[in-house]
């Protein structure tokens, strides 16, 4: 496969640029509404917004993207919507992993890449509000080209309605697609959310594929893209419904020992941890998803 993906490139780039966009102004609009309940004497928050870099053995442009966190607003208490677009030569370790995963002939001959994304995840002030993951991908090579991403949701007090609420959403979004989408992408959830050390998942699931390619690029974004666009109808209105619950100091308490599942599977066993920092991208950026505070008994 040669380098002729310019303009899916670009088109995919785009899309996560516009995701990340429609999310920053929704999820400040939550902050700005007046009935946040125990939070609402909190300013609201905004999101502080910076360039990242990757950086690249020889000094070389290698490319980046946008840091947007949010901390300590009335709604969030950490939120981070990093996009990045990278690229550059993949240094051995990452050669191997790809060569282990998708028996990617030639890398060391020729190991460009190409990597563009969104990655999200978000920590709530109320403990009644689910802290939620959410990222999609593009990854190229001149030797393949696939898609990977997904969202799922982490309360640390869970309510069934919102699970289903939550499924019931992203179904919606990829039943277009296929009827064998949702209930395949969520067992893939299912199984790469586990948390093999503590015999456990670390949220209520989701939907979740990588290394995904049918051959037909513009079907393939089509799937991308919608699981991106099921995000903020499946998430939104379960925070609007939370965020105003009161909460005692035991609630509290148990969202703080939650998190700690959560900083637990980032750094041992997400792929997307490993990849960003193997690669070089902004240790800032790719850490991002760690909870404010966390505790462990």
């Amino acid at each position: 496969m040669t380098d002729t993906f310019d303009h899916e490139k670009q088109t995919a780039s785009a899309w996560f640029r516009q995701l990340r966009d429609d999310i920053v102004a929704a999820f400040e609009g939550l902050e700005d509404s007046h009935d946040t309940g125990p939070f609402a004497d909190m300013a609201p928050g905004r999101f502080e917004v910076s360039e990242t870099k990757r950086a690249s053995d020889d000094g070389s442009d290698a490319g980046g993207g946008l840091m947007s966190v949010m901390r300590g607003g009335r709604v969030f208490e950490k939120v981070g919507v990093n996009i990045s677009t990278v690229y550059g030569a993949l240094g051995e370790q990452a050669q191997a992993a790809m060569m282990a995963r998708k028996g990617l002939p030639g890398m060391k001959d020729d190991p460009r890449f190409w990597a563009s994304g969104i990655s999200l995840v978000a920590h709530m002030q109320n403990p009644h509000a689910p802290a939620v993951h959410m990222n999609t991908r593009m990854f190229w090579t001149p030797h393949a080209w696939w898609f990977g991403g997904g969202s799922d949701l982490n309360p640390c007090i869970e309510y069934d309605d919102d699970t289903v609420h939550f499924h019931a959403t992203q179904k919606a979004h990829l039943d277009p697609h296929g009827a064998a989408h949702y209930p395949r992408l969520k067992d893939w959830a299912d199984e790469y959310f586990y948390i093999p050390h503590r015999h456990r998942a670390r949220g209520v699931g989701g939907i979740f594929m990588d290394d995904y390619c049918t051959g037909d690029w513009q079907a393939d974004f089509d799937l991308t893209r919608d699981i991106g666009r099921a995000f903020l109808p499946a998430y939104v209105p379960l925070v609007e419904k939370r965020r105003t619950t009161p909460c005692a100091d035991a609630d509290k308490d148990t969202q703080l020992i939650h998190r700690g599942l959560y900083a637990e599977y980032n750094l041992v066993y997400d792929r997307g941890t490993k990849f960003g920092l193997a690669t070089g991208h902004d240790a800032n950026a790719v850490l991002m998803s760690l909870p404010p505070m966390a505790k462990w008994v």
